[in-house]
């Protein structure tokens, strides 16, 4: 059964030349989603100065978050296939396990600021907007990491060749 908007066409802008443009705009996007999520988290820390309001050590989730941020941008596109990148410790393999570690951060940062919103304020009854800040600050930078590399030149694909031997 085919869609119902497979017939369906965007208007499309005769003065906006998206072409040259698209890696620009992807990158100022990607930044502002970037910024959004630390600049809600600095506005939940100078909101919430307590360590009973907002625990301190809350803060490392944002860190790690960030710090996954860099190492993933950190690794091309060319250097995933291992077109560009054949010299080096571990070539291929290195930056894909590079690539592989940085995402297992940012998926851990997010799911620990899951956790800290329910668990931290949720589930006690607390004031919920210090959890829903780090919630947030955490979120926006996995969608900028995760909108940056889709939106920009560096889609990482990683294509699985596996060989078994015969014999």
């Amino acid at each position: 059964m085919a869609g119902f908007l497979d017939n369906f066409r965007w208007p499309e802008w005769e003065c906006i030349d998206w072409g040259e443009r698209r890696n620009a705009l992807a990158s100022v996007a990607a930044g502002v989603l970037f910024f959004t999520g630390w600049w809600i988290m600095i506005d939940a820390a100078v909101t919430y100065p307590s360590q009973d309001q907002m625990n301190h050590a809350f803060h490392t989730c944002g860190v790690f978050s960030t710090i996954a941020f860099f190492m993933i941008n950190a690794v091309s596109n060319g250097q995933v296939r291992g077109d560009t990148y054949g010299e080096g410790c571990l070539g291929r393999t290195g930056a894909r396990l590079w690539l592989f570690i940085g995402f297992m951060m940012m998926f851990g940062s997010l799911i620990a600021s899951i956790w800290i919103l329910f668990g931290g304020y949720v589930v006690p009854k607390k004031e919920v907007a210090p959890g829903l800040a780090v919630f947030f600050q955490n979120a926006f930078i996995f969608f900028r990491s995760v909108y940056g590399e889709r939106a920009g030149s560096n889609i990482h694909t990683i294509d699985i060749d596996i060989s078994l031997p015969i014999g």
